[in-house]
């Protein structure tokens, strides 16, 4: 993920906070598998080379499922692809179609 985040990516998260690039970063050893379908994926050009990614995210979780709307901004102005900004918004039940 070094090499995906861009230097200045941060995020917010679905519970409204903000996550700063440092924040997100780990080791392998923190990372956690999830059980994730991505569904309605949009690709938005705003440029050759920055595009807003759309997309619902369907995670299940042993208490039950939660969908939320995800938006990304990729930059590739550096040569590769970068994210620069993540945004997660939690669906209430009943909103994801």
């Amino acid at each position: 993920m070094d090499r995906t985040f861009a230097p200045d990516f941060f995020e917010f998260g679905r519970s409204g906070r903000r996550y700063t690039r440092a924040e997100l970063l780990f080791g392998p050893e923190d990372a956690q598998a999830i059980d994730a379908t991505l569904h309605n994926l949009a690709l938005h050009p705003f440029s050759q080379e920055v595009v807003l990614v759309t997309y619902q995210s369907e995670v299940r979780y042993p208490e039950g499922t939660e969908w939320g709307n995800r938006s990304s901004i990729w930059d590739c102005s550096s040569g590769a692809w970068q994210l620069r900004f993540h945004q997660g918004t939690v669906l209430p039940e009943g909103l994801n179609t």
